[in-house]
């Protein structure tokens, strides 16, 4: 059975976890010691381990070099995408990873794109000059860069929070569809890729609402709005969305 690492495996990561435990031995890093049982009664093989904003004597985990493929979930561009500088988290992950020759993801954030009312694509922003993003393709030019949309899925669906711009396009993804397109990349042996993880449906924040809640929704869709676009991500893998549109995550 191949080997699978997981850096930060919280919410996403546990979701990815359970998708593929029935293929990969999963190996887990994640900062809290109350997880580590947690982990390990499912199977997994856990690792304590902390990536702070100032430099820190890390050395490479343990396993590395018998991980087929490993994944990061650690974030690296601030609260909801901002471009805020990270360098020495960066340092420690980089020093974590040591010189890993393997399969390599980073789970990056739509929030690359600046708050422009148009359709953005991945050509729009180029992975090296996005400080988030360009660290790791330095070492790691292997690395596949996953730009993910809003998370959603499971108890996160937009009724349970209270929302604002209620007429906002939205750009989402389903933690699901997530889950398989990592792997189908898994699969491919995807090198140096990068791709907006979006659900390719953009329906407006109350229109969400509205259909979680059962509710009808009179209003009328903008057709203006900041879109991101997961086309090329539909060409290059064949990937057709489990959840195309966010109205109906719930269901």
């Amino acid at each position: 059975m191949k080997k699978l690492g997981i850096i930060g495996c919280g919410w996403l990561g546990n979701h990815i976890a359970e998708k593929l435990s029935n293929r990969y031995e999963i190996f887990v890093t994640t900062t809290s010691e109350s997880k580590i049982n947690e982990f390990t009664a499912k199977g997994y093989h856990a690792t304590l381990a902390d990536f702070p904003d100032h430099a820190s004597e890390i050395k490479p985990w343990e396993v590395i070099s018998q991980l087929d493929a490993v994944i990061i979930t650690v974030p690296f561009s601030g609260i909801r995408g901002t471009q805020v500088s990270m360098k020495d988290r960066q340092e420690n992950l980089l020093k974590f990873l040591g010189n890993y020759k393997g399969q390599l993801f980073l789970m990056s954030s739509t929030g690359v794109y600046p708050q422009d009312e148009k359709e953005f694509t991945e050509e729009d922003q180029p992975a090296e000059n996005v400080e988030s993003e360009g660290f790791i393709l330095h070492q790691f030019p292997q690395c596949n860069i996953l730009r993910l949309a809003g998370l959603m899925g499971g108890q996160r669906l937009l009724k349970n929070y209270n929302i604002s711009n209620l007429d906002q396009l939205v750009n989402h993804i389903h933690y699901a569809d997530i889950c398989s397109v990592v792997e189908k990349m898994l699969d491919n042996q995807s090198k140096a890729k990068v791709y907006n993880v979006v659900a390719p449906v953009h329906p407006d924040k109350q229109e969400i609402i509205n259909a979680q809640k059962n509710l009808p929704y009179t209003g009328e869709r903008t057709d203006k709005g900041r879109l991101i676009s997961p086309a090329k991500l539909i060409a290059e893998l064949d990937f057709e969305f489990q959840y195309p549109d966010p109205r109906y995550f719930h269901v």
